[in-house]
């Protein structure tokens, strides 16, 4: 989810998903998860898929 909200922001300037970044590295989420990866991924795949 970190490398996701990261993602959305550099691409939309989203202020929330910064923060959201921020919250996350605050918990200390690990990006190590393989689930949580293969979501940002999929979720990253459907925004380009949105985006144009």
């Amino acid at each position: 989810m970190r490398n996701f909200s990261w993602k959305y922001f550099t691409l939309t300037g989203d202020v929330e998903s910064f923060m959201l970044y921020k919250e996350i590295n605050q918990f200390g989420a690990d990006d190590s998860n393989a689930l949580a990866l293969e979501q940002d991924e999929l979720a990253m795949m459907e925004l380009e898929d949105t985006s144009g």
